[in-house]
């Protein structure tokens, strides 16, 4: 890909800023491969495997995994592309244009536009149009992180010293803990209403489109119904631009048969709730600096004992302080990001890099895991195949005598039974 975006930012692209091409990471590239095929597994796996999709409200299943790893390599790249201290206003530039393109690719992508395997249509009514997603919230990390990389001071000695050469990168990262814990525990939520038939198109109208309402008045609640992260969304994107299914309607609460939500269930089951929020996408961009400081010792270290050491040290303390706020009663919850579950994520997406460094740059055992380098150097094209549903319409068009037979409609009708 001659451009590649920053979702899975190519780490050997040279640039402007560079003047000889960089020794290619394989395990960066295996890394965004395993990334790739995990979401694939999870997205059509996790119907069939409740324990591998996302967690419905606390908790951290295998696809609560997947945004952090992103998250992540994105913010290794960014230390690679930007080894070479840049020219700031022409790097600023373009760090701004490839977050915007990848914002765009989300929203047509994940926007609504695209109508499902069981629906090969296309069109989105720009009332209900979703403005955030994966993608989208992958260009607000990586542009808040370009932006540290960019123009906070880089480190002044050969070794690398997180607390000595980083203090910047650890100030821009407490103040945005600090923002988001200040808005997530510190705004009132009041009692809020929703029109069921207005605000998720995929139930039918109750009582020709009944009102809703949602008991709150608190402060601080982080359950499903009246946390703040909501609220910000309903104000700023409104009710029609938030996800229509949201992970917590698997809630036992919600009573939730055949994809559809009962009528007894507590009101806010109906509610739609976007789970790559505005609130949240600023943890989530603490994610990707994490991964640039791995991405530090990357570029300017070269042996890989001290990278294989700063890595470890690093992954470990990150582990050691999620588990010890989510045992003090700091939820893991992916939803929200909260700061325990963005620790957590953040130290297992460092443990499997060193593993897979160590396997494929370390020891060579690149053949063990070709197809997940190969999948991480296309992973772009690959995330707008499926996503799209331009996979499931070529496999789809294959068919036995007439258009219902095939295999994609088999499977669905089969998982529809169940």
């Amino acid at each position: 890909m001659a451009d590649p975006q920053p979702l899975l930012l190519n780490d050997s692209e040279p640039t402007q800023f560079q003047n000889a091409r960089p020794t290619r990471i394989a395990s960066l590239d295996v890394f965004r491969g395993l990334s790739v095929f995990l979401m694939i597994l999870v997205d059509y796996g996790g119907s069939i495997f409740p324990i591998i999709a996302h967690a419905p409200w606390n908790g951290i299943h295998l696809a609560d995994f997947v945004m952090p790893f992103f998250l992540f390599i994105a913010g290794i790249s960014l230390a690679l592309v930007y080894k070479r201290r840049p020219q700031r206003t022409q790097a600023t530039c373009k760090a701004f244009a490839r977050a915007v393109k990848l914002f765009v690719l989300g929203v047509v992508l994940q926007g609504g536009y695209f109508h499902g395997i069981t629906s090969l249509t296309f069109g989105v009514d720009l009332e209900r149009i979703r403005w955030l997603g994966i993608l989208q919230r992958i260009s607000i990390g990586y542009i808040v992180a370009a932006l540290c990389e960019i123009w906070l001071p880089p480190p002044r000695l050969k070794d690398i010293n997180f607390v000595k050469n980083y203090y910047w990168h650890g100030f821009v990262v407490v103040i945005l803990l600090a923002l988001y814990s200040g808005l997530l525990y510190g705004l009132y939520v009041p009692d809020w209403q929703f029109d069921v038939s207005a605000s998720t198109s995929s139930l039918p109208p109750i009582g020709g489109g009944d009102i809703y309402t949602v008991n709150c008045s608190v402060r601080g609640d982080l359950g499903p119904a009246c946390n703040s992260a909501g609220m910000i969304d309903r104000h700023i994107l409104g009710l029609g631009h938030l996800y229509r299914k949201p992970v917590y309607r698997n809630l036992r609460e919600c009573n939730m048969t055949k994809g559809q939500v009962s009528d007894s269930s507590p009101s806010w089951c109906h509610a739609p709730f976007d789970p790559e929020g505005i609130l949240s996408s600023i943890t989530a961009a603490v994610s990707c600096i994490i991964g640039l400081q791995y991405g530090h010792v990357l570029a300017h270290l070269q042996d890989h004992k001290q990278r294989l050491y700063n890595w470890m040290c690093f992954s470990l303390s990150l582990l050691a302080l999620g588990l010890f706020l989510a045992l003090t009663g700091i939820p893991i919850n992916k939803a929200l990001y909260t700061v325990s579950y963005m620790l957590l994520t953040s130290a297992a997406s460092g443990l499997t890099f060193i593993a897979l460094y160590y396997l494929v740059d370390v020891h060579g055992h690149r053949h063990l895991t070709a197809v997940l380098e190969w999948m991480g150097k296309h992973s772009l094209s690959i995330f707008v195949l499926v996503s799209s549903n331009m996979a499931v319409i070529a496999i789809q068009g294959f068919y036995w005598s007439k258009p219902e037979n095939n295999i994609i409609n088999w499977i669905v009708t089969r998982l529809d039974r169940t």
